[in-house]
């Protein structure tokens, strides 16, 4: 079993190599969440993310043998990075197989580490078999990504930095996948400072650590597409199984939404970019899903590697959530002029109009009409309310695109 003296450790033997993160107070963040919000930017580790923690201490325990012949790991992304990294740096040959859909990002990084990558599997779990097949028939050490007290303890010295900080927190949140991040970060504070809540934040689309402590096993979800691709693992581990019993105090979910809308407000108002995965924390307490008011939490942004391409389409999602960004869809009769009574309403109520699309063949129009989409920036809810019924009081037959 884990014990806090190996989190020690693990923090003293990787020290001079993994990048001590920042605590930062929002107050932006406290006003939106009523409570005193301490960010930990993990975002800001070499490679993006706090896997490189784990990763490294799992290679500074290997034998000499073990690092001639070199490791296997299967990622998501992460910890991949964090293992080419680190292995790059120690000399020892690494191949890391990831799932097909991997953001082109975490694998191009991947590769410029100086890693091996090897795309395999529709998801982790498929990655993960095939990957450690590979170690076997080839003799090479395989590197669990959560499922290793190694790993596990080298997660955990981010516990012992949030202590080390004096800002003595109520509450810690966590995101969770397998559950080796909570796992090191609940045993290191819990050790020394029993009273403080660790909570933690799966994506409702793959709770599976919510699922292993309900039914007091590994349990295997099936498949579900996320934003957070970091943490969506289908089952949790053997190993943290009983580190999360003992330690966390609660598990969450937080919905799609709720996270693009997390990775929105951090890139605008903190200026900090987080991946899904690594917004999650953030999104339960934004969201009020962790029970706390008045508090003082540490909330971890545990990574920032997010393809560019999915945040173009997060900032599209979150404009229209916040009520930014709106689309409506309206039935004219088609011959000039008429467009001109709708834009006219549009610009009385100060909204700016950003496209717009006309389909004279689909969505029930009649001969003779067309249908308009008009996709405006607005400025929040009441805003759209308002507009909305301005076109309908025009005589205008309107419904929002959602």
């Amino acid at each position: 079993m884990l014990t806090p003296d190996r989190i020690e450790a693990a923090a003293g033997r990787i020290r001079n190599a993994v990048y001590e993160s920042p605590l930062v107070y929002s107050e932006t963040l406290t006003g939106l969440t009523r409570n005193a919000v301490y960010l930990k930017l993990e975002n800001l580790q070499v490679t993006g993310a706090f896997k490189e923690r784990g990763a490294l201490n799992r290679l500074l325990t290997m034998s000499e043998d073990q690092r001639r012949r070199g490791v296997v790991a299967a990622s998501a992304g992460n910890h991949g990075q964090g293992i080419a990294y680190h292995a790059s740096r120690l000399g020892i040959a690494a191949q890391i197989w990831m799932p097909r859909h991997t953001p082109l990002i975490k694998v191009m990084a991947t590769r410029g580490y100086g890693a091996e990558v090897v795309l395999e599997g529709q998801d982790y779990d498929e990655t993960y078999g095939a990957a450690v097949q590979r170690s076997a028939e080839g003799g090479l050490t395989f590197l669990h990504a959560f499922d290793d007290e190694d790993v596990i303890a080298g997660q955990g010295t981010i516990g012992l930095e949030i202590l080390a900080s004096g800002i003595a927190p109520d509450a810690v949140v966590v995101p969770v996948g397998g559950g080796g991040l909570i796992a090191g970060i609940a045993c290191a504070i819990k050790s020394r400072r029993p009273d403080v809540r660790v909570i933690g934040v799966q994506t409702a689309r793959l709770p599976s650590a919510l699922a292993a402590l309900q039914q007091n096993e590994p349990v295997l979800l099936p498949a579900a597409p996320t934003l957070a691709d970091g943490i969506a693992v289908r089952r949790s581990g053997a190993v943290t199984l009983p580190l999360l019993r003992q330690y966390v105090d609660q598990i969450v979910t937080v919905e799609e939404e709720e996270i693009a809308a997390a990775i929105l407000v951090l890139l605008e108002r903190e200026k900090t970019l987080a991946e899904g995965a690594g917004a999650a924390a953030l999104a339960a307490a934004l969201y009020g899903k962790i029970g706390c008011r008045g508090e003082r939490l540490a909330v971890l942004i545990s990574g920032g590697n997010l393809d560019v391409s999915m945040l173009a389409r997060i900032i599209e999602r979150g404009l229209t959530k916040d009520g930014r960004r709106l689309r409506v869809r309206i039935h004219l009769p088609d011959y000039p002029g008429t467009l001109q009574g709708v834009v006219s309403v549009i610009a009385r109520n100060h909204a700016n109009i950003v496209e717009t699309s006309h389909n004279r063949a689909h969505y029930g129009v009649s001969l003779g009409e067309t249908a308009i989409d008009i996709t405006m920036e607005t400025r929040g809810p009441e805003h759209v309310e308002q507009l909305l019924a301005e076109l309908n009081a025009a005589g205008y037959r309107c419904s929002r695109v959602n």
